[in-house]
């Protein structure tokens, strides 16, 4: 009898790793010393710098086990060939039920591609998935696609356990919501809880203790400072902590001539006491998260840190690349909180838990 339990993972829209390494990091013994983990199988993504950094850290450079390919394009036993699985993530792709955008939901560009995790699903059959995506997913096509898609991942055979998670409240240093939806195969008599932030509580998540404690080396990697415009540098002089371009008083010649964007984060600096606001990957100038003194946007690296991945961490790709895997990316510590509830399941582990505020379906 084997005194461990390896749950093998495949990872559909993988990222930069983010999902990935919070699952390396979640181990577990259970009372009798038998362990639980997580361990690598497949990913794909369709970015090559975002597949070379995932590589290099979550498969020590090779490659082989990272298929760099539009889904849509390629068949799906390509990559479940690559090595059996018996636990899936995928965190599809938000674009179309993102609040920002047009929230086209299902019927957009990139809401249709949750469909092929429901076919790995369906294929590979294993114990569990984590899936992740915006809170905006809620309302999409008038609060129909979030069913949809549940009733989906029910009707493969899983119990469904959804939740709306504040990432800030289990100990990452950033006010990031996002819907992650656990699903158990329902031949298990096992029955998944949400973890209590309770045990985060006393956690300093103030952005400025996540940037200085410890400071971050001046040689660490994508850690390049951005050369700011003198019309940045002066606009940045007039902004105070947490407020944003249309927040402050500048003077008329600083102001953005910019219509039905007074609510956004638009050279938005931070509040050194408390969470950085919501970390994004993409957007033009003024979008890229401000210090709270210097006059300056942060580095990729203290981006990193805002999404708690180690400083040793190496992103691949040009500057702009490397941004937008950075806010595209979930944040390593408030993954790991689930996978490791997750294992906990598994293991008949009790931990602290709280009801689900979400569609729950169980068989």
């Amino acid at each position: 009898m084997t005194n461990r339990e390896i749950f093998k993972l495949g990872e559909l829209f993988c990222g930069p790793g983010g999902l990935a390494y919070a699952a390396k990091c979640s181990k577990l013994k259970d009372q009798s010393g038998k362990e639980y983990l997580i361990e690598h199988a497949w990913a794909t993504d369709c970015d090559e710098s975002t597949c070379n950094t995932y590589a290099h850290n979550i498969c020590g450079g090779d490659n082989r086990t990272v298929i760099c390919a539009d889904i849509r394009k390629i068949k799906l036993s390509k990559i479940t060939s690559l090595a059996k699985i018996n636990a899936l993530a995928f965190g599809f792709p938000c674009n179309d039920f993102s609040t920002v955008g047009e929230q086209r939901g299902v019927h957009g560009s990139f809401g249709p591609l949750y469909q092929y995790g429901i076919d790995v699903l369906n294929e590979c059959r294993p114990k569990w998935f984590l899936a992740e995506n915006v809170g905006g997913l809620r309302s999409a096509n008038q609060g129909n696609a979030f069913g949809v898609i549940l009733k989906k991942m029910y009707d493969s055979g899983y119990s469904i356990y959804p939740h709306y998670y504040s990432f800030d409240n289990y100990g990452v240093p950033q006010a990031r919501r996002r819907i992650i939806i656990v699903g158990i195969r329902n031949d298990f008599d096992f029955e998944f809880r949400i973890p209590s932030s309770e045990l985060y509580s006393g956690i300093d998540v103030s952005c400025k203790t996540a940037l200085e404690c410890p400071p971050i080396q001046k040689d660490a990697f994508n850690h390049e400072i951005t050369k700011q415009s003198s019309v940045v540098v002066q606009r940045l002089k007039y902004i105070k902590f947490g407020q944003n371009a249309f927040t402050a008083k500048l003077p008329q010649h600083l102001r953005l001539n910019v219509k039905g964007a007074k609510i956004s984060q638009i050279y938005k600096r931070l509040d050194p006491k408390k969470p950085a606001y919501t970390l994004t990957g993409s957007g033009g100038g003024g979008t890229h998260m401000y210090h709270w003194t210097e006059n300056r946007a942060l580095t990729n690296r203290e981006r990193a840190r805002i999404q708690t991945f180690p400083d040793d961490y190496r992103f691949f790709g040009s500057k702009e690349e490397v941004r937008r895997q950075i806010g595209m990316a979930v944040p390593c510590r408030g993954a790991q909180v689930v996978f490791e509830a997750i294992l906990k399941t598994f293991a008949k582990v009790d931990y602290p838990y709280i009801a689900a505020n979400l569609m729950s379906m169980r068989h």
